[in-house]
């Protein structure tokens, strides 16, 4: 069982599907961030299908004072060399507002927390090179670079 977070007011459930409006409007928010918002085609048909019907995909919701304030969407993967699955942390997201006062760093804690619960070898996430707060953030939890990899893709245009 995950134990409550240490921010007193500050919550962290699995989304249901009356959230899937907060979470797009998370991955919009984290797209503009990016500078990436040209590359958001998620609707909450898509979310609500890959989220909750097809399971592919599960999302943690930080609440301060029970509004939704961040949140993280991850999934399964599988390291050969270990041999256990392990889990990849495609977003995590805090409203610029509400940074600095730790609720990031239990969205962390909290999906650690699951890794371990689950058996898993490891968690892993990439960032982007110029997101120096967010660098700073994961190297103060102990989060080390994996410098010596560079991430490809294959990926077909979804606008056709």
């Amino acid at each position: 069982m995950i134990p409550k977070t240490t921010i007193e007011n500050y919550t962290i459930r699995f989304a249901e599907e009356k959230d899937v409006p907060t979470i797009l409007t998370f991955i919009k928010d984290l797209a503009e961030y990016e500078h990436l918002m040209s590359e958001v085609h998620a609707t909450e048909e898509l979310l609500l299908q890959y989220i909750f019907h097809e399971k592919k995909v599960e999302v943690i919701i930080g609440e301060y004072y029970n509004e939704p304030v961040g949140f993280a969407l991850f999934f399964h993967n599988f390291s050969t060399f270990l041999a256990k699955p392990g889990l990849f942390l495609e977003d995590l997201y805090v409203n610029p507002t509400m940074r600095g006062k730790g609720f990031g760093k239990e969205l962390i804690a909290y999906i650690a927390r699951l890794v371990e619960e689950r058996g898993y070898g490891r968690m892993e996430w990439n960032c982007l090179d110029w997101n120096e707060p967010s660098i700073r953030f994961y190297k103060s939890l102990g989060a080390k670079p994996m410098d010596e990899w560079t991430s490809y893709r294959l990926q077909r245009d979804i606008t056709q």
